[in-house]
């Protein structure tokens, strides 16, 4: 074979094409290859042609096309499919050269093919890649972690293709050993469940409260992607509103209202358990997608089940500039959220995160990008050690300036009967974290009743765990105390 190929990719589906006509567009000549040989001959037949993109029909041959150290990325669907490639694989590379795996993996995975691939002496890189078909193609945000040892050898082409924000610097750097990469990819698209949330809940108060249009509720997003909000998804939500079906009705109002996932958000979720933080907007926003799914029962309950009829009275305007500053408090407070789980995860891993220098990697390219994230690299730098987005003082200002628009948005639309549970869960977890005490003593009390698991006292030093026999049935033995 003749030139050798900067970096192999398998996997020619959407983002995968994309990604390689990036690369090649930066200067790097890229072999794919495809388990369907047919797609690698149209694609270097089609959109690739006369490119430095080199076509190949066996992980043999790609391999062997390959620059040393090889580089091979995989852009395969997450799972078994991923395993399976690495197994075959390895015996084909040589000490030192590197597998990336660009797909949605969850981090497991990620920390366990990391251990798998360097005691085969290989190395290994998860990497997020976030930003769609559009950002493959133009430069996506890029979050990798791993094998450290592969960095130096795939930054080149990484930071290249990658976007950038406006001083030139590449939405990519290296996020952490393991699988800090995919983690961190994981809340990114935690945070992308619940700003879509958040989003939808005030298209549905303006559309079912208000009573307004599709070209009303265009004009109020196309207004607000010019301030604080500012960012892709409210940009494409303009843009889906505006746009006509063939017989020129609003498209959207003839989608079916049954939201797909695939499983990044219940991720987030889930972790947020295990490791205990109160990840209450994502949460939420993925349970807002579930019950969605439930078409057909929901059809059923709206004949069975009664509620407050909507009925807006007062000055409209007024009522959406409270919607978006409700908006932009509970977009706070999924990013707070999102950052205090990413914190709790760093000391758990013993990863070293750079939480300022994510929030520049989430500011161009990927999906959830916005000036709202300059103002988190912003708040990191004020205080790297910043334990809540909440207790800085820009993000302070904010959500006390919106706090009685905030309130009125979540009473008038409970009064109603319009559903917020991403609105309403990020002002209860806001009015949470701000009560000094909370009634967590009458719980552990509870809890110290039914099954001895004893409680601390604020009279006490805290470590000191106390029992009661409630009863005076119950005698003096405790539970021994643990916390999940």
């Amino acid at each position: 074979m003749g030139k050798k190929a900067d970096i192999g990719l398998i996997g020619l589906a959407v983002m995968g094409e994309n990604l390689v006509l990036n690369m090649e567009s930066k200067g790097f000549t890229v072999s794919v290859y495809n388990r369907s040989a047919d797609k690698v001959e149209n694609f270097v037949n089609g959109r690739g042609k006369g490119k430095n993109i080199i076509g190949t029909y066996s992980l043999e041959e790609m391999v062997s096309s390959l620059k040393s150290p090889r580089k091979v990325m995989l852009m395969v669907k997450a799972g078994k499919p991923v395993d399976t490639l690495i197994e075959n694989l390895i015996p084909l590379l040589d000490k030192g050269d590197i597998i990336i795996d660009g797909g949605n993996t969850h981090f497991p995975d990620t920390d366990r093919r990391t251990a798998w691939v360097e005691k085969e002496g290989l190395l290994y890189i998860g990497t997020g890649v976030s930003g769609g078909e559009e950002g493959a193609l133009k430069g996506p945000s890029i979050m990798p972690g791993g094998s450290k040892a592969a960095w130096p050898h795939v930054k080149p082409i990484f930071q290249a293709i990658a976007a950038r924000v406006e001083d030139g610097t590449p939405c990519c750097d290296w996020v952490g050993e393991n699988g800090a990469g995919h983690f961190v990819k994981m809340v990114h698209n935690g945070i992308e469940y619940g700003d879509m949330q958040l989003i939808c809940e005030a298209y549905q108060v303006m559309k079912d409260y208000m009573g307004m249009s599709a070209d009303e509720m265009h004009e109020v997003f196309k207004e607000w992607n010019k301030g604080e909000l500012d960012s892709y998804l409210i940009e494409i939500t303009r843009d889906i509103l505006a746009y006509k079906d063939e017989d020129g009705s609003p498209l959207v109002d003839k989608i079916l209202d049954t939201a797909g996932q695939k499983g990044t958000g219940k991720w987030t979720a889930v972790t947020a358990l295990d490791h205990g933080v109160p990840l209450t907007l994502i949460g939420e926003s993925v349970f807002a997608r579930c019950l969605s799914a439930q078409k057909d029962e929901r059809v059923a309950a709206s004949k069975i089940l009664t509620g407050p009829k909507p009925a807006f009275s007062g000055d409209k305007k007024a009522f959406i500039e409270d919607l978006r500053k409700a908006l932009l408090a509970s977009k706070i407070v999924s990013y707070a959220q999102g950052y205090v789980l990413m914190r709790a995860a760093a000391a758990e891993y013993g990863w070293n995160l750079n939480y300022g220098g994510i929030a520049l990697m989430w500011r161009g390219g990927c999906i959830i990008r916005s000036v709202f994230l300059g103002k988190i690299k912003e708040a990191f730098d004020r205080n790297s050690d910043l334990p809540n987005l909440l207790l800085d003082d820009y993000f302070k200002t904010k959500v006390h300036e919106a706090g009685y628009a905030w309130r009125r948005v979540v009473a008038q639309t409970m009064t109603n009967g319009i559903p917020v549970p991403a609105l309403s869960s990020a002002l209860s977890y806001f009015d949470g974290y701000r009560t000094e005490r909370l009634p967590a003593n009458l719980l552990q009390a509870q809890r110290d009743y039914f099954g001895a698991h004893t409680y601390e006292r604020i009279d006490k030093p805290r470590g000191d765990f106390f029992h009661t026999n409630w009863t005076g049935r119950g005698g003096n033995t405790a539970s021994s105390s643990y916390n999940v």
